[in-house]
């Protein structure tokens, strides 16, 4: 492509407004979302399957991103 990894990483911030790695964080977090509304797998089986190994970290950084825990997103989807 001719770019060098600082170019290519500053574009890609530039375009998407994040970092690879957030994005990919994001995607994971949302398809997490995605198993918390559509399934009745553990919040700890979900972790798992989105690719966290702690679940502890993985309840902190979807917090972070929705403000509300896992188990409360999913109890939202009963009321």
């Amino acid at each position: 492509m001719g770019l060098n990894d600082f170019k290519l990483k500053r574009g890609f911030r530039e375009v998407f407004g994040t970092t690879v790695l957030g994005y990919v964080q994001s995607l994971r977090l949302e398809q997490a979302q995605r198993l918390l509304r559509d399934t009745n797998f553990t919040v700890a089986e979900i972790a798992s399957q989105v690719g966290y190994e702690s679940i502890g970290h993985f309840k902190y950084l979807f917090k972070r991103q929705f403000v509300i825990t896992p188990k409360e997103y999913r109890q939202q989807k009963y009321l």
